[in-house]
């Protein structure tokens, strides 16, 4: 897969997206709000720390968190987007399940899109993958569990990613445009938080790429009984843990440090003494 010029090249190394929050209510406590040379700096500092991807969110995503009117979505995305495109060299991934907002990301360059609905949000059914369709973007879909009966968690997440690709299928998205997420967090209690990294090897089946995101996530948290600035130890476990069960890309705040650790750990399961 060549994204915004750089090839990844799914199986030889783990790949770092680094976050960028653009809300004021973030649960990890590092959004940068309508901060847009805010959002600049940060984007440079994880460039030079060895992000391969940026993403960009302006809507909290945590259970409690209410829905963002488009508008606000769109004030706080497009003014920072722009500058961080100027001001770096890296693809920028867009977090919405909103596809007004995704049309108009999409509009000024974004290159991939972040649902963590999968195509699958309720209200808006099908809809995101007709506006990503037109464009060349690619989609990182999540099987998001929330309001969804559970059976079993790796087969609830397959369940899930089979909808979704099914509707990419539908709408004409070729495969090689999709990275699946399992949705860390998302619907699930904490044990079963647990159970999706033991199990991710199971999740293979999907035969696409997969993106785990672990940074300073609640059940870790309670692991520990550490609040959210003092989770670094535990992403670092959990990294390393989802690397190990073959996940492609990892979502991270601390990205300098996270690098550190999938060098390590690719070194071990992949053998790859190196970066690709």
């Amino acid at each position: 897969m060549t994204v915004h010029g750089r090839r990844f090249a799914w199986g030889s190394r783990s790949y770092i997206m680094g976050i960028i929050n653009l809300t004021p209510d973030s649960f990890s406590g590092d959004g940068v709000g309508a901060d847009v040379a805010a959002a600049v700096e940060l984007a440079r500092r994880l460039e030079a720390e060895g992000a391969d991807i940026l993403d960009l969110g302006a809507e909290s995503s945590r259970p409690s968190a209410p829905e963002l009117d488009v508008r606000e979505e769109l004030r706080r995305l497009i003014p920072a987007f722009e500058a961080v495109r100027a001001a770096t060299n890296l693809p920028i991934s867009v977090d919405t399940y909103h596809v007004d907002t995704a049309k108009a990301v999409l509009a000024v360059g974004a290159d991939m899109i972040n649902d963590i609905w999968g195509f699958r949000h309720e209200k808006q059914h099908g809809s995101m993958a007709e506006a990503v369709i037109s464009s060349k973007a690619t989609v990182i879909a999540m099987h998001n569990q929330r309001g969804r009966a559970h059976t079993d968690v790796a087969s609830d997440i397959l369940r899930g990613w089979r909808e979704t690709t099914a509707i990419a299928e539908q709408h004409g998205i070729p495969p090689d445009r999709l990275i699946l997420d399992p949705g860390f967090g998302f619907g699930w209690r904490p044990a079963q938080n647990l159970e999706m990294l033991r199990r991710l090897p199971e999740l293979w089946a999907a035969q696409l790429p997969i993106l785990v995101g672990v940074s300073r996530k609640s059940t870790l948290g309670m692991v520990l009984d550490a609040p959210v600035e003092d989770r670094f130890e535990a992403t670092a476990a959990a990294v390393a843990i989802a690397i190990a069960g073959g996940a492609d890309i990892i979502r991270v705040h601390e990205v300098a440090a996270m690098v550190r650790v999938a060098r390590v750990t690719d070194a071990i399961v992949r053998a790859n003494w190196g970066s690709v």
